[in-house]
């Protein structure tokens, strides 16, 4: 069955409520570990119908932000999804403390009580009108960044149809494109900077009615962060920022040298050559076409998986008016379906969304078949799975690159490498404004600014100086709807660097073990996951300088002056 034929109805919310309180009432009255285990599969089915109808709603609507049908329906779960976290809490809560707890761990795993656990320490029917309030906020930020309608080369565009001009060969196009999209923002800062700071505002009041000091351990638990915490997390920032910055800052003076240009402005760092970034070659089905190939060839599983997506039309990729910007992936667990949301820009960024949002989809077809919990892993397993990919792929880059193959390689990975500063730039940020709660809204801007210095010490707004106000960072919409969800794709991206190194290695072995981590889905926490694949743990002290000289000697093996 095609996705445009997947049935959405709205829940009966009264019958629903009735079901769950029925479950929880038999959980309770349970008289053996057989029974409990049959009571927890129907709440599993129950679950899969619920979520199919939300992720087919919020797939429908940001294909469409403008559909009324949707926009009304998002409204309903932004005002029932806190109702239904707190009648989930309360089955969660019944079989953490049930009897037969023990003998479930031996069927379930003790993961899974290790994941409830968290739910449960973020949950409480006093927050339910803060959660509310919270998901409007996050639907308001989306909706007032897809209404961008930026007047640019004759034509109308939104923020992801303004890529290609932002990276465009020529550099007074691509400052007039930057100077547009730096415009948008700031007629509309005063819209972000209120949704913003109510966000910070509620979030920290949700973590004071749960008895936490601030937001961000409220944030972690709320990511099923099992394994690792805030102080791990900060080492591995310093890490980044001892080995990486360096390095990053070496390829951007090549970068500059490479451009004609004594320095890099900040509209010159997405254009990686003077002949411009490589292209793809061949519209959206040709694309597509090519990635039907490229998965055919890969291995089996990849082939099986790629036919059902296209044979179910589970890939939205074109920009469109009134779409919402960015991409992702995810999943209606009753069809098992993953489905990829994207908008392509005919800049590089549409094959690595073929790549990248295709392993996740990978990934979550090969788990398909595991309870709600453990299709998924935690966020920053799940991106080792999109960005391992990416690399594990380049073999069939010249289906799409042709003779720009090997000049995408090197921007591949080298916009790879200078990620890295960026996204703890993210998360360092999102630490400071949760800790220091009362910063006006002026102040968090100027808090970006002092982070962005530290970890993008070469970066330049001279010629855009609205961005000197600090408001890039608006349009990282991770901020808005998962907090402290950042961090996870520079994690990613080290264990990626890995997968590369394997499959240079052993390609065989490297396929094996990234098929193998993709079939355990969830059922493992990070740290555990990454042991499963053969990767360095990305926290410990020596992980990151170990592979900086693999890097290196990819970046020097490459003459990128040629291209």
């Amino acid at each position: 069955m095609t996705f445009e034929n997947y049935q959405y109805t709205r829940p009966n919310t009264d019958q629903l409520k009735e079901q769950l309180k029925t479950l929880v009432e038999r959980l309770n009255s349970a008289n053996s570990a057989e029974e409990t285990l049959e009571i927890f599969n129907e709440y599993n089915k129950l679950r899969d119908n619920v979520s199919t109808m939300a992720q087919l709603s919020e797939i429908r609507v940001t294909i469409d932000t403008t559909d009324k049908f949707y926009e009304a329906e998002q409204e309903f779960w932004d005002e029932f999804g806190p109702e239904l976290d707190s009648l989930y809490s309360k089955f969660d809560e019944a079989i953490f403390n049930s009897k037969f707890k023990e003998e479930l761990k031996k069927e379930i795993g003790e993961h899974y009580f290790n994941l409830i656990e968290t739910s449960l320490k973020v949950f409480s029917d006093e927050i339910i009108e803060d959660l509310k309030e919270e998901n409007k906020l996050s639907s308001e930020y989306t909706k007032l960044t897809s209404s961008a309608k930026i007047p640019f080369d004759g034509g109308e565009h939104n923020l992801s149809g303004m890529a290609k001009y932002t990276q465009d060969a020529n550099r007074e196009t691509r400052l007039l494109a930057n100077q547009a999209v730096a415009k948008f923002f700031k007629e509309n800062l005063e819209q972000y900077d209120s949704i913003y700071d109510r966000m910070i505002k509620v979030r920290t009041r949700i973590a004071k009615k749960l008895g936490f000091e601030n937001f961000v351990e409220v944030a972690y638990l709320r990511l099923r962060r099992t394994d690792y915490n805030a102080k791990d997390v900060a080492n591995y920032r310093k890490q980044i920022f001892e080995e990486i910055v360096p390095v990053v800052e070496e390829l951007k003076k090549a970068q500059a040298n490479r451009l004609g240009l004594e320095k890099l402005s900040f509209h010159d760092e997405g254009v990686t050559f003077k002949s411009g970034n490589p292209t793809p070659k061949g519209d959206r089905p040709t694309l597509v076409d090519y990635a039907k190939t490229m998965y055919k060839e890969l291995s089996p599983e990849t082939d099986e998986f790629f036919t059902f997506m296209t044979e179910n039309n589970l890939l939205d990729l074109d920009t469109k008016p009134g779409k919402a910007g960015g991409g992702y992936c995810t999943f209606i667990p009753n069809y098992k379906a993953p489905f990829i949301f994207a908008n392509f820009n005919q800049t590089p960024h549409d094959v690595t969304v073929l790549t990248h949002e295709a392993g996740h989809a990978f990934q979550v077809f090969q788990s398909r078949h595991h309870m709600p919990d453990y299709v998924w892993p935690t966020y920053e397993a799940c991106e080792i799975h999109s960005m391992s990919m990416e690399f594990l792929t380049w073999p069939w880059m010249n289906l799409f690159f042709q003779d720009e193959t090997e000049k995408f390689k090197y921007y591949h990975m080298a916009t790879s490498i200078k990620f890295l500063p960026y996204g703890v730039t993210v998360d360092e940020f999102q630490h400071e404004v949760y800790e220091n709660p009362e910063l006006t809204p002026k102040e968090r801007r100027m808090k970006w600014l002092e982070i962005e210095r530290k970890y993008l010490p070469s970066r330049y707004y001279e010629d855009i100086p609205e961005l000197d106000e600090g408001l890039f960072f608006y349009r990282q919409g991770h901020l808005f709807s998962v907090p402290f969800y950042y961090i996870d794709y520079t994690l990613a991206q080290v264990c990626a660097f890995q997968f590369w190194k394997k499959a240079n290695e052993n390609r065989e072995k490297a396929w094996k073990e990234y098929l193998h981590l993709c079939k355990l889905g969830g059922t493992k926490p990070f740290l555990e996951l990454v042991k499963e694949a053969n990767l360095e743990n990305p926290f410990e002290d020596g992980t990151i300088s170990n592979i900086v000289p693999e890097l290196r000697k990819y970046i020097d093996s490459v003459d990128a002056t040629k291209f």
